[in-house]
């Protein structure tokens, strides 16, 4: 897959702290990301997964663990202070996005080629409150490469919404990402309509 191509260079004019939010499906690679481009020690809040869990494992089968209520991590960017706060992605703890999203300037949707399907609600919830976003492919081993303009089709993004090919465990794929979503934060002036999806 393409990426889009990110210079990192300062960031004139962006306020000294900002405050991300990371979304996505049960299984996506949040806390992964988080944890491999924090500049402190990541806060998690893993616990085992229940039996009879009601999420599709079938992609992460060696998954054992969930987040129930979310991560934090904290990285200088050019000057910047990003706080990222990764929301849980199973079902059952989505009462916590609200509170997760409070006072964020931006957000980040990690998403999985195999399934973009199960990126729609996280897609429709930042429309909705009406964050700034970019998408992250997270490239997961053996999941087939599709260009950008498929992959924007299929999510019915408009054309101002970047789409990002990352690794979530290199720290300088997540900075680019990261560098990606300031700057697109930093270059929207007004509010963006929400996509419709069907």
């Amino acid at each position: 897959m393409s990426t889009r191509a990110v210079a990192a260079r300062p960031h004139v004019g962006a306020p000294p702290n900002l405050k991300i939010v990371l979304t996505g499906p049960f299984g996506v690679g949040k806390t992964t990301l988080v944890g491999a481009v924090s500049d402190i020690a990541p806060l998690t809040t893993e616990a085992a997964m229940s039996p009879g869990n009601a999420d599709d494992t079938s992609y992460t089968p060696a998954k054992t663990t969930t987040t129930v209520a979310m991560d934090f991590g904290r990285l200088e960017v050019d000057g910047v202070t990003l706080y990222v706060y990764g929301t849980p992605g199973q079902h059952r703890f989505w009462f916590m996005w609200d509170a997760i999203v409070r006072g964020a300037a931006g957000s980040v949707v990690l998403v999985d080629t195999r399934r973009l399907q199960d990126s729609f609600r996280h897609l429709d919830y930042v429309d909705h409150v009406r964050l700034p976003y970019v998408v992250a492919v997270n490239q997961f081993p053996g999941a087939r490469s599709y260009p950008v303009s498929a992959i924007r089709e299929a999510l019915a993004l408009t054309a101002d919404v970047p789409i990002v090919g990352i690794d979530a465990r290199d720290r300088d794929s997540v900075r680019r990402l990261l560098i990606a979503l300031v700057e697109h934060v930093l270059t929207r002036a007004t509010p963006r309509s929400a996509a419709t999806r069907s």
